[in-house]
């Protein structure tokens, strides 16, 4: 059996591609030309040069699989042109399942995120039934992913796409080279550089433990239904407080109100424009969706799939270790 995996060079992909071939899948990696693969060092696997928005290497890369697992993303809270989120995570979604149902894959899973869930005003932990609309997700990225979310679901219904979503909620560990915006994050507080916090709160969960799930969805999971994969919810005073206590550090005691941070974001993004200096440490959609509390739970993913997560500590020690290891915190 060939497995082909979109999105092996990055953080989540990496990281289904070694828990697929521990289990004895053979494995194709989808790569364009110029991606960083320092992920696929060592991986007995193929090369299957390509892109999302090239249906044609799309049908090359499908050439003689049986399944499929589509985990590439363009995952940026921030972008000066929205356009490439949308042509990689919305029409690239679209041309590679439609590639899949023309070559008759006999599995998939596709890799959304708990982004394009809906969030319990009182705070409590969401599932995969809260209810959500398009008009719900803040900022681009969110919105192409829930887009992209029901392209797949609708060629499951119309099509019979044999397709199980995944929805990670926010995964933190080793080999993420970008780094990802939680990455940064958890880079920026153990180097020291976060004095301060807001009021909001994420789910955490090791990286290993999402590519697990997706394992358990491809071998366990109903296509056409969604399965959250996430692990512990955490205020970001608490998040910041465990790096402090692993590097030996002290946690940030200022904490800013939310009012103060929008315009922080309007004034960062403003100048990052004008400067052409890359995504900024606080942009206007991070600001207004950390208002919210994205506290998830796993419950379906537990109970149909035999899903599990490891504790949050160790997923942001063993993220602290690698980050060390390979210079990110000098």
């Amino acid at each position: 059996m060939t497995t082909l995996v979109t999105g092996a060079t990055g953080f989540v992909g990496s990281a289904v591609a070694r828990r697929l071939l521990a289990r004895g899948h053979r494995v194709r990696m989808l790569a364009r030309p110029e991606s960083d693969r320092r992920n696929l060092e060592g991986l007995d696997a193929e090369i299957a040069l390509g892109d999302l928005r090239n249906r044609a290497s799309l049908e090359a890369a499908l050439d003689g699989c049986t399944a499929l697992f589509h985990v590439a993303a363009d995952y940026r809270l921030w972008a000066p042109d929205p356009r490439p989120l949308y042509a990689a995570n919305v029409d690239g979604t679209c041309e590679l399942m439609r590639a899949a149902l023309a070559a008759r894959v006999d599995r998939i899973v596709y890799t959304s995120s708990v982004a394009t869930l809906g969030l319990n005003a009182d705070g409590s932990p969401a599932d995969e039934d809260t209810p959500v609309g398009l008009a719900d997700m803040i900022g681009p990225y969110k919105r192409s992913k829930f887009l992209a979310e029901e392209v797949v679901r609708g060629l499951c219904a119309e099509h019979g796409l044999p397709a199980v979503i995944v929805n990670p909620s926010t995964p933190v560990g080793p080999r993420d080279i970008k780094p990802t915006p939680t990455g940064r994050m958890v880079r920026d507080a153990a180097a020291g550089r976060m004095p301060a916090y807001v009021d909001t709160g994420l789910n955490l969960v090791h990286v290993d433990d999402v590519a697990e799930g997706h394992v358990l969805a491809f071998e366990r999971g109903e296509p056409g239904r969604r399965y959250l994969l996430g692990g512990h919810n955490l205020t970001l005073r608490e998040i910041l407080a465990t790096i402090a206590k692993l590097c030996g550090g002290r946690p940030p005691r200022l904490r800013l109100p939310h009012a103060l941070i929008l315009p922080i974001g309007y004034v960062a993004e403003g100048l990052a424009r004008l400067f052409r200096t890359g995504e900024p440490p606080v942009t206007i959609d991070r600001a207004r969706m950390a208002r919210k509390r994205m506290f998830f739970k796993s419950t379906r993913a537990e109970h149909e799939l035999g899903y599990r997560f490891r504790p949050a500590e160790e997923a942001l020690a063993e993220a602290i270790a690698w980050f060390r290891e390979n210079g990110y915190l000098r």
